[in-house]
């Protein structure tokens, strides 16, 4: 039995989504078993969920709010859901949490309360963006890390690496570095020695470097990871989610148009549809807390049951394929190189 800890009250909707995900996510999961965090009066209405014999509930007198700042959720919080759903993890009870809350809070808490795994400095925020491949190209960070050294790119990369690798079953997913261009001359400082230090990793075996990226090799699916810090990492999702929603928006107008726009628009549904359904970010919901002594994952804010369910699954999905274990183990391989001085990295790299 994979168990995990679910903070039924956070995103703007809580219970009404959160629940009735969890009733979906139990029926297509028989070896999973679930912990429903929240106050007892939210599970009065779902009786099913809460008395699902796989399900337990455990209270929370306290919710996290959408706009709380981190300070009141990590100092006067204590008995929020989100942080009990967490301390579940620290304790044993669940292998993994997830909550569709407050991001920075959610990031805050799960770091004091769980710590940073050995070797990791930060940890990072990595979800999946479809791709023209038909299939997802892991991105990462996306937003818990502004700022980032070059030192940092690489552990998100080794982070990301044992992130897929436990998802996809490939051992060496390909990494790609976002930059202004392919060329190893070009971007800032801290995107060249991440470069260097990217390959010399690939030279040691620990990641499969394929080099400089550029924004759309995210959508083609040129690379299976894409690295960059966490300021572009969220301008790239929200345009995504944009994209999306402007595609679904696109389609619905058409259906209400004149008769020979309809006729047309119907001709076409097919395609449109499944397009459509190729880019709905409601299925790539659940980002993953990378870098922490347990796993965490979260949920977009306005996740519906549909899209929650699958941050479930993705849970569920990395606790089962040993998430943590693998991600310990690289990082810990590649610490020599993390550690080399610039010339000795610079004389790996040279030509």
């Amino acid at each position: 039995m994979i168990t995990v800890a679910v903070d039924c009250m956070g995103g703007d909707v809580g219970p009404t989504a959160t629940l009735p995900a969890c009733a979906a996510f139990l029926s297509s999961h028989p070896t999973a078993q679930l912990l429903l965090v929240g106050k007892p009066d939210a599970f009065v209405a779902w009786p099913h969920v809460a008395n699902h014999p796989r399900c337990s509930v455990v209270p929370a007198s306290e919710v996290v709010t959408m706009d709380d700042p981190v300070e009141v959720a990590l100092r006067r919080k204590k008995d929020s859901s989100m942080r009990v759903a967490i301390a579940q993890v620290k304790d044993g009870r669940a292998q993994a949490a997830v909550s569709a809350g407050n991001t920075g809070a959610l990031m805050a808490i799960a770091r004091y309360v769980l710590k940073t795994l050995e070797g990791i400095d930060r940890p990072a925020i990595a979800t999946q963006m479809p791709n023209a491949r038909g299939g997802a190209t892991t991105v990462l960070d996306l937003g818990a890390n502004v700022d980032c050294t070059a030192e940092h790119l690489l552990q998100f990369a080794v982070m990301a690496s044992a992130l897929v690798a436990a998802a996809t079953g490939r051992d060496e997913p390909s990494v790609g570095l976002l930059n202004v261009g392919e060329e190893v001359i070009k971007g800032s400082e801290v995107i060249k020695k991440a470069g260097i230090l990217l390959r010399n990793a690939a030279n040691s075996g620990d990641i499969n470097f394929f080099g400089n990226v550029e924004g759309d090799d995210i959508f083609k699916g040129t690379t299976d990871i894409v690295v960059c810090d966490g300021f572009v990492g969220n301008v790239a999702l929200k345009a995504s989610e944009g994209l999306a929603t402007m595609i679904a928006g696109f389609i619905r107008e058409e259906f209400s148009r004149n008769m020979l726009t309809k006729t047309a628009a119907m001709v076409a549904y097919p395609v449109l549809s499944a397009f459509k359904k190729r880019v709905d970010h409601r299925r790539y919901n659940g980002a993953a807390l990378l870098g922490l002594r347990g796993l965490v994952f979260k949920s977009h804010g306005s996740a519906d049951a549909f899209a929650f369910e699958q941050a479930l699954c993705r849970a569920y999905d990395a606790a089962h394929n040993r998430l943590l274990d693998n991600v310990r183990q690289r990082i810990q391989h590649v610490a020599p190189v993390s550690a080399a001085a610039p010339s000795e990295l610079i004389s790996i790299s040279a030509p």
